[in-house]
């Protein structure tokens, strides 16, 4: 394809331009690769930061699955330890590593350790997430300071830190984890909607500051069972989400492969940037 990327000027180079291409795709050498291989992640490594979460841990799955060396990087040691036992089980290499999301030292040492263990990074999750329902006056500063400081902070700091380590080895993919109260905001959530809010405008940014090597997409899933939201969806709230949903349902965690696995490809999505991409029974699709 590099052959066909140049300043066009007249209008009989234009058209060789395109006779060129329609020349090629006709004769199948624009394909790429075969639609089997589109998906196979074996010999990529995928660091999925949060991947101790009910999210994190089923999109770790999922890249697995295809392949991929998964480092699983949290707080807590024993999920981690379940995480990475699930991913062993259905074949997968993975591994446990601590990490403070907010700390840039600890994100350094973690691209380091990472890197000792697999060669490289090629793909990175952020999936790290707290959530609260503090009515909006009665938010303290340091309240805000851990919503925002998990879900913003930690996504700038791990994609400076890993975003350095992928442009220095010729490419990557960065995913991001937003949510659909990022745009607009959802009610009851002021942090964590800014916070997610944050993350969009970030990935977009990011999806041109480091092309055309690495790749910055986000999901944005919509209302799924995971522990950060068990205060927050109320029967009450339920109701309503679900009757706003097309689907006419929460979301499962499993759902969320597929759209990972694809974002992780090289192949599949390789010219995927800067998308944010909803996961969400239709949620974000109406008004009332």
């Amino acid at each position: 394809m590099s052959q066909w990327i140049a300043v066009l000027s007249e209008d009989d180079e234009i058209s060789q331009f395109f006779d060129s291409f329609v020349t090629a795709s006709e004769h199948g050498t624009t394909k790429g690769v075969s639609a089997l291989r589109l998906f196979d992640l074996r010999g990529r490594t995928a660091l999925v930061i949060g991947g101790t979460g009910v999210l994190g841990s089923y999109i770790a799955e999922g890249l697995a699955e295809h392949g991929a060396n998964v480092a699983i990087a949290g707080r807590d040691q024993t999920k981690g330890d379940q995480v990475a036992k699930r991913l062993q089980d259905v074949g997968g290499s993975a591994r446990v590593f601590a990490v403070d999301v907010q700390d840039r030292t600890s994100i350094a040492d973690l691209v380091r350790d990472v890197a000792a263990w697999a060669g490289r990074i090629d793909v990175l999750v952020n999936c790290a997430g707290v959530n609260s329902k503090t009515p909006f006056f009665d938010i303290e500063e340091n309240e805000w300071d851990r919503i925002v400081g998990t879900n913003a902070k930690a996504v700038f700091l791990a994609c400076q830190v890993v975003g350095r380590h992928m442009v220095e080895r010729g490419g990557g993919s960065i995913i991001n984890i937003s949510s659909v109260s990022s745009n607009p905001p959802l009610s009851g959530v002021f942090a964590y909607s800014a916070s997610k809010a944050a993350v969009n405008n970030m990935t977009q940014y990011l999806a041109r500051e480091l092309a055309p090597h690495v790749r910055v997409n986000a999901i944005i899933p919509g209302f799924f069972p995971a522990e950060q939201n068990r205060k927050i969806l109320t029967k009450e709230r339920i109701d309503n989400i679900v009757r706003h949903t097309p689907l006419g349902r929460l979301g499962e965690p499993h759902e969320l492969k597929g759209i990972a696995v694809w974002l992780a490809s090289d192949r599949a999505s390789s010219f995927v940037t800067g998308a944010l991409i909803p996961v969400d029974g239709g949620f974000t699709a109406m008004t009332i």
